[in-house]
């Protein structure tokens, strides 16, 4: 009987996510463990002696699997099913999307870097969704990787409670193996390729530093365990059994207050320490809890229990095209079961699918099963109308679980086929890619007929051009990147009148209405308000109206750009008994919004960004220098290491294109930075006036 036909018990199950900053070293350490949990149920395949570089040909291969959603290994009686997640910033709402199927984390540090920007952002997001988390500090082989330093980087800039279960054997390139803090036993090996660690005692020059971190250690770890504290303080940690600390421990990393830290080489046979500590200290699904949702038909909050015996509820968290198999929907089933050849109710779309197969990625294989169960996540193959962040439910027990929310992208680039022959192709590739990446959007400019695509960042729309070349081989040309401006108001209670009359004999033409409109909060979005009393419109115009007012928001106003964040009050009008129609009243609602919006102090939005830039601090001045003559106004400004400054700042998009190449040639390359949306803000009138100009409205 095969690993995988085994069935596990949910306590035996993890999902688990790999995230950390860009370059920390995430796919290597999920490529490790690959390789390392690959050996337990495929003995033979790697032989003794093998050397580094036959390994890496076959993460060549199995580059693909890495790239998709889940991969599903086994450790010591334990599945894991492993949620890749990418760590540049564009991409932080896969991070997302990841962090909202997840049950713990592992967080991957750079240890010659320590805690960096996009680490902090990472740490936030799994702060919100309250994923507990292990830390594991990779590259303390290689030459500045340091264990300690890098541990108080992250009590520093993320959480005084992260305690070392393990501590590193060796420094640099020396690194041989980590002391377990919990056995107070070494476990090293010889050489990187060897199959396991050899266990031993801790070298005379450790015993010291070991005996103190253990004490902290468990003495953090013992607060969230009542009885263990009391044991604790009367007795003392001589009195506790390995057990009782692991419990303590687990129990802490669950509070979701306390981060047990590891460290080594993320491609080494360490690796096997830190798939001990997620089976030791992450949560399985029971542990995470009942899955909170609606029910479609009623309204009313419904429960999940991570049991099979509870009707089927699944979220859809990303979709990925699979050259083999076509479009494959990564899940997370939270209660029941579901079969291979059955039907799921998507409770999102309303419509019912047949599961065509079943299929579960591992680091070598892609596997078909027949049914999965309630706590695990595994890939449909024949879901047509399925997209990210749906409910996939039991058809007689319909529930929607709350979705993923994506924020709008703020940067926009026409592109255009390089042949017209491509062009059916080019449409095909966007709209696959769209399918994908629900950050990434695509329409036609009417007026001009240019096909538009939005994404995160410049960096997100170059991967989505060059994905469409290598898998679709669509070369395409690309203009300059414009800014998702928006528009609003900032007074309240204007009101218009928009008339649509044509009567000019036979059947005219008759609309007319009044509408009020005011601010909205900030991303609060648009929200329509019917006040027609005693019919003085009659109830089958008001959608014709309100469809008006949409689409002129849509068309904007000053700029052409949407309208956003205003409540449109329907509130009085009038309507003749033979020329009404719906098309008079949308013309009506359309030219009276666009009238309101004149008259109510209308102003342009810019999407401002939050910029975290990396720069040696002689270069410092400079830095900040540019980043004022583009609108930005510099938060903060600390210290990471000697010599190296870390700048937080806001500004605008508009001024950002082509940042990263003027911050290395500023900076002789020394520079990094990342970017991210935070908020959009009114642009100052002098802005505003090119921004109008520009739009020829």
């Amino acid at each position: 009987m095969s690993m995988a036909e085994k069935k596990y018990q949910l306590e035996q199950v993890r999902n688990i996510g790999i995230i950390a900053h860009i370059d920390a070293g995430k796919t290597t350490t999920t490529e490790g463990i690959l390789y390392r949990t690959g050996l337990k149920h495929k003995i033979g395949a790697v032989h003794e002696g093998e050397t580094t570089t036959d390994w890496m040909a076959q993460e060549k291969e199995r580059g693909i699997t890495i790239t998709a959603a889940a991969v599903t290994c086994f450790w010591k009686d334990h599945k894991i099913n492993i949620i890749d997640t990418p760590g540049h910033i564009d991409f932080t709402v896969e991070v997302e999307r990841s962090l909202r199927v997840l049950d713990g984390a592992v967080v991957v540090f750079d240890g010659k870097m320590g805690v960096e920007s996009q680490s902090e952002t990472v740490w936030r997001q799994a702060d919100k969704y309250n994923v507990p988390r292990i830390c594991f500090i990779n590259k303390i082989n290689q030459t500045g990787g340091d264990f300690y330093k890098s541990l108080e980087s992250i009590h520093q800039r993320l959480n005084r409670r992260a305690h070392p279960i393990h501590l590193p054997l060796g420094f640099e390139q020396s690194i041989s193996g980590v002391v377990d803090l919990i056995t107070m036993k070494a476990y090293s090996y010889k050489q990187f390729q060897d199959k396991e660690l050899i266990e031993g005692e801790i070298p005379d020059d450790m015993k010291e530093k070991a005996t103190r971190y253990r004490s902290l250690l468990i003495e953090a770890a013992v607060e969230s365990d009542d009885s263990l504290l009391e044991k604790y303080l009367e007795q003392g940690e001589e009195s506790l059994s390995e057990d009782e600390i692991r419990l303590a421990i687990r129990k802490a990393v669950l509070s979701g207050q306390f981060f047990a830290v590891s460290g080594g080489d993320g491609r080494g046979v360490i690796v096997e320490k830190l798939l001990d500590a997620v089976n030791d200290f992450l949560p399985s699904p029971l542990d995470r809890g009942s899955t909170w949702g609606t029910n479609p038909k009623n309204g009313e909050e419904v429960e999940r229990k991570p049991s099979v015996g509870e009707p089927f509820t699944a979220l859809a968290f990303k979709v990925a095209t699979d050259p083999f198999v076509g479009k494959l929907v990564f899940f997370r089933a939270y209660s029941g079961k579901i079969s291979a050849g059955s039907y799921v109710f998507n409770s999102s779309t309303g419509e019912k699918e047949r599961v065509g197969r079943i299929v579960r990625l591992h680091a070598d294989k892609r596997e078909d099963v027949t049914e999965v169960e309630a706590g695990d996540i595994a890939a449909i193959v024949g879901l047509k109308g399925t997209t990210t962040g749906n409910t996939l439910s039991d058809v007689t027990n319909p529930i929607v679980l709350e979705s993923i929310n994506f924020p709008e992208p703020p940067v926009s680039i026409a592109i255009e086929p390089k042949t017209k022959a491509d062009q059916e192709k080019m449409s095909q590739a966007l709209v696959r890619l769209a399918e994908e990446d629900p950050t990434f959007r695509i329409k036609v400019d009417h007026e001009t007929g240019q096909t538009i695509i939005s994404g995160m960042g410049e960096l997100h729309l170059e991967i989505i051009v060059d994905r469409m070349k290598r898998e679709f081989t669509v070369d395409a040309n690309v203009g300059q990147p414009q800014v998702a401006y928006r528009e609003t108001i900032r007074k309240d209670g204007v009101e218009a009148e928009g008339k649509y009359i044509r009567q000019t004999g036979g059947r005219g033409q008759y609309g007319h209405c009044w509408l009020r409109i005011s601010q909205n909060e900030a991303g609060e979005g648009f929200e329509f308000i019917n006040s027609i009393k005693g019919g003085v419109i009659p109830s089958e115009f008001i959608p014709a109206v309100r469809s008006g007012v949409e689409e002129a928001m849509a068309n904007g106003v000053i700029a052409g750009y949407p309208v956003v964040d205003v409540k449109v009050e329907l509130y009085d009008g009038s309507f003749h008994e033979v020329d009404s129609s719906e098309v008079a009243f949308k013309i009506a609602g359309s030219t009276a919004l666009q009238d309101a919006v004149k008259k109510a102090a209308p102003v342009i939005l810019e999407p401002i960004m939050k910029l975290v830039a990396i720069t040696p601090e002689d270069f410092m001045g400079d830095v900040i220098g540019d980043l004022n003559s583009k609108r930005g106004r510099v938060e903060n400004m600390e210290d990471l290491s000697p010599g190296i400054k870390q700048i937080t700042a806001y500004v605008p998009l508009g001024e950002m294109f082509g940042y990263t190449t003027n911050l290395r040639s500023m900076t002789q390359g020394r520079a990094s930075s990342t970017m991210e949306l935070d908020h959009y803000a009114d642009v100052p009138p002098n802005v505003a006036e090119t921004i109008v100009a520009r739009s020829g409205k």
